[in-house]
Parts: structure tokens; sequence; C-alpha cells
């Protein structure tokens, strides 16, 4: 016979949906397999739940620690603090709401009206379950986001000091989460325990339960028997015979399906007072724990020593778990207890019904139909006791047997659990690693980042990674669990057929020729349904391996969005520091009120205006040039360089006497077979590739190092060429510079101020003025327009338009400023370009004030 479980019947295969363990003892022809890892599920989600009100507890207490250390002046009851704490504390609360919202609607998905539930609707179930806490894991991670803007909102503190508190948070929550990620295996240990403990008190009331069909087979067989010898005797008759064995067996299974009735009736009243000892004692104890936890917050001191109180208050919430689940553990056995007691009580009173119809049988009826004496019935019924007695041994034998390989067969379901957790460690460890490498190998490629911004990502990463893992890790106890369920059916079937062979072997010790080989044919059908149980358990758990890995690639997903967000954040953010670097307050105020000064001033001319821009961008065109020049040398040293280390690397790779080895043991193909010479070459290709990536990422940080400090170096040659036009034009306008300023230059300052401002002649005055000299220019009108500059801003330093003025009357002529020492040169990329300053021209009247170009 081959195995009549395939994937679809095993999916579609409908258990009694339990909500508790006294259920699966009360309810008869259930399967204790599937029951008991459907609770195990649930004890799971449990364990979910309870660590994640942790999680947000000690969030809470984290963020109330934070907020104490870094603004000490505010008190714990401060309004500004418990407005932010009690806003958190809200949107946990709604997060929690939600949850709990969907969780409930995924939980009724298709259950219809029916008592009972699929396989292929578990599964489901739990795979939405995982995919709605993934979700929810991610909106807590937003939840964290938004505390930095609420801190530079509400408590008006800098951006460097929220980023200073997001790290301290973030550190003090990686803290946390490795206690609870040692406080969830422990619980799935104990998880674990508790299954494998209730599926063996199951197995051993329904045990207990079936010893009564036991017992009426073997005690109706030993009447048969003692009725068959009177009937050969020829003292009864074979209708006579048929008659009394018929009203025997009718008895006796009467009586049999009254104690099944009665002990399922008595059952279900012991669970319903079970399940309320157990919600009165669970209220009880709720109520001591919360008031216990209360207790510990209000006594507790934060700032004493914030460590020491989070590992305290862990404890605390850890025992009471622990309690919960002891609680638990205890009325599972006295459920247990009470079941086995009752399974007893019934079982002595049918076993005295079942004496009463044996004696008044050989007592009362045989000699009434008989006519055989009363004490050759007496004899009869003591050897058909004593025949009873031997079969009820022999079944009492195999029955240990029996059991014995179900602890077996428990100690070894037991072994795997332990070892697909172990396996899930591993894949967590090389998950840790994988997203490790890729988050340093991201950040090793922004070389303008700092330190600190680097520091705070990888911690703001190790955070979420320890979150996504701990999810998973629960999940892939969810997977092996669903995996047990699936091959429960073929594990089933394995297990009857273990116990028939126990069962032919006891028969007898001297077996015939025939036995023998029905023997043999029974052990060929065990190792080939064990082969056949081996190939489904790996291909089953490959398939629920892919769901794992593929939500695995789904947290993963949700992390990189989140690292991406959190990285271009941090990108902004420095170039903004970039962008406004040099460009101080001070430094613009004076630069505008430098600019109108000299707009006033009667000391600058055409002449001194035309050589200081003459001078200055001959001093740019230079350091432009010189710039070019540096930046081609090195591009070219790079290439060099990048050259020789490959033709070195290659150099050393041909002559690795690894891999020349390799090769001769490919050619021979004496030592190693294909497949493993395939997977070494393999191996060989991906270090190569490997290498060869990290080499051309080196050059390119080098490169990137490179051209930053010559970028660097032409910013602060820029600035200086600025500060020596700004410090020249102060000196000719006879303009102070501020003290402790960076516009200092050789030619020093005048050490009083002098007057710039001229007063405006009389209207009369202004047609005796005569013809313009070229040596006397006015500026013009500043108010036309404000100043821009397009371009590079460290010399964005712009003059109004020149103006002079006519005699006769009032008009003025504005003169475009011509570029002044403008080279054409060649950029790296081929392309011409004009070196310094290019004039927008010819300027009109209305312009307001000329536009500088920078290239």
């Amino acid at each position: 016979m081959r195995s009549t479980y395939s994937d679809d019947r095993i999916l579609q295969c409908a258990f009694l949906r339990v909500g508790s363990f006294p259920e699966i003892l009360a309810c008869e022809s259930v399967d204790i397999d599937l029951c008991v890892c459907s609770l195990h599920l649930k004890d799971l989600l449990q364990v979910d739940t309870a660590l994640r009100q942790e999680k947000h507890l000690m969030f809470i207490q984290i963020l109330k620690a934070c907020l104490l250390d870094f603004f000490p002046k505010k008190k714990p009851d401060d309004e500004l603090c418990q407005k932010v704490l009690s806003k958190q504390e809200r949107d946990l609360e709604e997060l929690e709401k939600e949850l709990q919202a969907r969780l409930a609607n995924t939980e009724m998905l298709g259950t219809g009206d029916s008592g009972y539930v699929s396989l292929a609707d578990v599964e489901r179930k739990e795979r939405e379950l995982s995919e709605q806490l993934i979700d929810n894991m991610g909106a807590f991670w937003k939840q964290m986001e938004s505390i930095q803007p609420t801190l530079m909102d509400q408590f008006k503190c800098s951006s460097s000091k929220a980023r200073q508190f997001m790290m301290t948070l973030t550190g003090r929550m990686i803290v946390a989460e490795g206690l609870l990620h040692d406080s969830q295996d422990l619980h799935v240990l104990d998880t674990l325990e508790r299954t494998m403990g209730r599926a063996h008190l199951a197995r051993m009331v329904e045990f207990l339960r079936t010893q009564i069909q036991e017992e009426t087979k073997c005690r109706l067989a030993a009447i048969s028997r003692g009725l068959e010898l009177l009937t050969v005797q020829g003292q009864l008759s074979g209708r006579q015979k048929e008659e009394l064995l018929t009203q025997q067996h009718k008895a006796f299974w009467e009586e049999a399906e009254r104690f099944g009735r009665e002990f399922t009736q008595r059952g279900k009243d012991l669970v319903q007072a079970s399940q309320a000892r157990q919600a009165e004692a669970a209220a009880e104890l709720t109520q001591t724990q919360e008031e216990e936890r209360r207790s510990l917050l209000a006594d507790s001191q934060l700032t004493s020593d914030p460590g020491e109180f989070f590992k305290a208050f862990h404890e605390v919430l850890e025992r009471q778990r622990l309690t919960r689940s002891d609680q638990e553990g205890d009325e599972d056995t006295w459920i247990t207890e009470a079941m086995a007691a009752l399974c007893q009580e019934l079982y002595c009173s049918t076993m005295g019904t079942f004496q009463k119809f044996v004696d008044s049988l050989f007592l009362k009826t045989l000699p009434e139909v008989t006519s055989l004496p009363v004490a050759e019935c007496e004899i009869l019924r003591q050897q058909v006791q004593e025949q009873a007695a031997r079969q009820l041994g022999q079944a009492d034998r195999f029955r240990r047997r029996q059991w014995g390989l179900l602890c077996d067969l428990l100690e070894q379901d037991k072994r795997v659990w332990l070892e697909e957790g172990t396996l899930s460690t591993v894949l967590q460890r090389q998950l840790r690693d994988h997203h490790e490498s890729t988050i340093h190998g991201v950040l090793s490629r922004f070389s303008g980042l700092s330190e600190e911004s680097s520091r705070g990502i990888l911690q703001g990463h190790e955070l979420l990674l320890c979150s996504a893992l701990r999810r998973l890790a629960l999940r892939g106890t969810t997977i092996t669990a669903l995996a047990q369920m699936r091959l429960s059916g073929k594990k089933r079937l394995l297990q009857e057929l273990h116990e028939q062979l126990a069962l032919e072997q006891g028969v007898s010790p001297c077996l015939e020729e025939h036995q023998w080989q029905l023997l043999r044919a029974l052990e060929a059908r065990i190792q080939e349904e064990a082969a056949r149980l081996e190939d489904e358990a790996q291909q089953t758990g490959l398939r629920l391996q892919q769901q794992l890995l593929a939500e695995a690639q789904e947290a993963g997903r949700l992390l990189q969005l989140h690292m991406e967000r959190v990285i271009g954040q941090a990108l902004l953010v420095h170039a903004r520091n970039v962008a406004s670097k040099g460009r101080t307050r001070e430094k613009e105020d004076f630069k505008r009120t430098l600019v109108e000064t000299v707009v006033e001033s009667v000391y600058v001319t055409s002449t001194s205006v035309n050589r200081l821009v003459q001078v200055h961008y001959q001093a740019v065109g230079k350091l432009l040039q010189a710039h070019e020049e540096q930046l081609l040398q090195r591009l070219k040293t790079l290439q060099g360089e990048r050259i020789n280390a490959y033709k070195l690397w290659k150099k050393q790779e041909f002559s690795d006497p690894s891999m020349e080895s390799q090769t001769a043991d490919g050619t021979h193909g004496a030592s190693q077979g294909v497949q493993q010479r395939m997977l070494s070459q393999q191996k060989r290709l991906l270090d190569q590739f490997t290498k060869h990536q990290q080499g051309r990422l080196n050059s390119q940080r080098q490169k990137a190092q490179e051209l930053d400090q010559l970028q660097a170096q032409l910013e602060t040659q820029l600035q200086e060429a600025e500060q020596t036009l700004i410090s020249e034009l102060a000196t000719l306008a006879r303009v102070p510079l501020p003290e402790n300023n960076p516009f200092s230059n050789k030619r020093g300052l005048p050490e009083k101020p002098v007057r710039t401002k001229r007063k405006k002649p009389p209207p009369r005055e202004r047609e005796d003025l005569g013809t313009p000299n070229d040596d006397h220019l006015a500026l013009a009108d500043h108010t036309t327009g404000p100043l821009r500059c397009e371009g590079f801003q460290p010399t964005a330093f712009l003059l109004p338009p020149v103006k002079c003025l006519e005699s006769g009357n009032d008009s003025s002529q504005e003169y475009p400023v011509e570029p002044v020492g403008m080279a054409k040169i060649s950029n790296t990329s081929g392309r011409s370009c004009w070196r310094g300053y290019e004039a927008q021209g010819p300027l009109s009247s209305t312009a307001g004030v000329p536009v500088f170009k920078s290239h």
C-alpha cells in the first residue's frame, strides 16, 4: 500500500478548532497532533504580543529618561515632557488597537460557522499575521523617526542636540532589543516544552480512555471461547450460543458506550470549571502584576542609573510572564489529573458492571439453559476469567510497547524542533552579516559623511535589524510548527505500522514461514514509508523555508527603504552644511554694508575699481589654471597606480599555488568529482569578482579623496582671493573692517574711519560742474535692485554698474564692465570654457546691476 496522504488532502484536512488544552482532553476522536500544534501557534502569538507590549513600555520609559538627561531643567511632571510622552503613548495605543483589529479579522477568515479548521486556513492565517506584524514593526520605526522633529519643534533645541538625543535613545533601545531577543528565545523553548508536555498528557488520557475498549474485546473473546467449549461438549446448541453471545456483545458494548458518553459529559463540566478557575486566577494575577509594575515605576529614579533601572524593569516583566506560564502549566496538570481520576472512576464502575454481566451469565443463565450444576458453571466462569486475564496481559504488554514507541516519537519530534531552531539561528546570523556588510559598503562610498553621522546611521540600522531578526526568528518557529502539522499524517501512518509490527512480533516467539514472510514485508513497508517521510519532510521544509526567505526579503526591503530615507536625510544635511560653509551672517552683513558705503564713497574711481577687478580676475584665472593642471596630473597618477595594481593582482593570481593545484586536480580529475571542481571554480570566480570589485571601490574612494582635497584647496584659495578683493576695496573706500574678521590683508587699514559720504550740491551748482573727469566716477544708485550672483559663491562679490555724470544735465551713463583676464582653456571633458568671470553686456539703463557668471 502506498500512502494516501497527498499535499492537497493534508492541506484540506479539517481538525477541531480548540482554544485551550482542556478542550482537547474532553473531546473524543480528536487529532491530538494538529490540535496541540495549533495551540503552540497560539502560544507563540501570545509571546509576540507580550514582548511587543514590553517593548512599548520600555520605549516610553527610555524616552522619559532621555528627556530628563538632555533637558535637566525639565522635571518629570513638566507640562512639555508630559505632552510629548502622552502623544507617544496615544500613538502606541492606536497602533496596538489597529493591529489587534486586523489580527481579529484575520482570525475569523475561513472559519464560517464550523467548529473545524483546515491546515490550509491555518497556513494562510499565519502568513497574513506575519505580514501584519511586519507592517506594525515598520509603523513603530516611523513613530520613532517623528521624535526628532518633535524635539526641535517643542523644545526648540538645535539639530545637533536632537541627533545626540536620538543616538542615545537608539542605543538604549538596542540594549532593550537584546533583552527582548534573549527573553523570546527563553519563551520559545518554554513553549516547546509545554507543547511536548501537552502532547504527552493528551496521549496518556487517550490511552486511559481507550483502555475500556481493550477490556471489552478481551472479556468478550474469553466468554466466546467458554461458550464454544460448551457447544463442543454438547451442553449448548449453536443457536443458543449465538443468542447468548449476541446478548453479551450488546450489553458489554452498551456499557462501553455509556463509559464514553459519561466521560465526555463530565469531562466538559471539568473543562468549564477549569476555564472558570483559570480566568479568575489570571484576572487576579494580572491585577497584582499591574500594581507591581506601577509601584516599580513610581518608586524608581530614572536619572540615577537608567541602565540598571531598565534591566530591573525587564526582569520584573520577565518574572511576571514566567509566573503566568507556570500558572497555565499548573492548570494543564490539574485538568489532566482530574481527567485521569474521572477515567479511573468510570473504569472501575464499568469493570464492576462487566463482572456482573459475567456472573449473571455463568451463575444464572447457563444453569437454566444447559441444566449444568452451579459448581461446574463456577469452574467454567473461573476458566473464562483466567483466559480473559491472559489476553488482558498480552494487551497490556502491547500497550506498554505502544506507549514506548509514542514516547520515542515525541523525543524525535523534540529533536527536530531543536535542530530547526539551530538552523534558524544560523540563518539569522547570515542575514545579520549580509545586512551589516551591505550598510558598511554603502557608507564607505560616501566619504563626505561625518563620523558622527555614520555612527548614527549604523546605530539606527542595528536597532532595526535586531527588531527584524527577532520577528523572523519567531516566524521561523511558526514555520517549524506548520511543517510538523503537514507531516502529522505520514508520521501517524508510520507509527501505526510500527505498532502493527510490535503486535505481530509479540504474538508468539515461534513463527511459521508465511508469518516470517509477512513480518519481513511489514518491515520493508516501514522502511519505505520512513524514506518517503524523510523525503517529504525535506520537500515540505524547503517549501516553507521559501516562504520564510520571502518574508525575510520583505523585511529587508522595509529596512532598506527606511535606511535609504535616513541616509538621504544625512546627505541632505551634509550638503546644506557644505553649502553654508563660510557664509556667516556677519560676513554677509559686512558685504552688504560695504556695497552701500562704496556706492556713496567719493574715494572710489573707475580706474581704481578696474584695477582691483583686473587683479582679482587675473588671480582667479591663475588659480583655476593651476587647479586644472593639478587635477589632470592627479588623475593621470591615479590611473597609473590603478593599472600597476591590476597587473600585480593578475600576476599574483596566476602565480597562486592553490590555484595551480586546483587546476591540476581539475585536469587529472582523479582526486575530486565534477561537482566539487565546479563548486571550487565557482568559489574562485566569486573571490575574484569580490576582490576586483573591492579594488575598484578602493580606487574610486582614493580618487574621491584626491578630488575632495583639490576642491577644498581651490575653495580656500578662492576665498582668500575674495578676502583680498574685499580688503582692497574696503581700504580704497576708507571703510574699516570689523574686529576679528577674515577680511584682513597685508596692506592694513587706517586707524581712524574717514567720512566717505559727500554732501549733495545745490541744484544750481550742478550746471557748472563742467566736463566730467574719468578719474572721478560715481557709482550707480544702489536702490535699483538687489545684488545677485549666478555661479560660484565664494568669489561672488559684485560691483554695481559705473555711472559718469555728463555736463549740463543730471543724466548718467552706464559703462559695462568688460571681462578682464579671460583665457580660454579646456576642461577634463574636452569642452572649452572661459576661466574667470564673464560680464553680461551691454548693460541697459534699466538692468540695475551687472550679473557675472563663473565657469
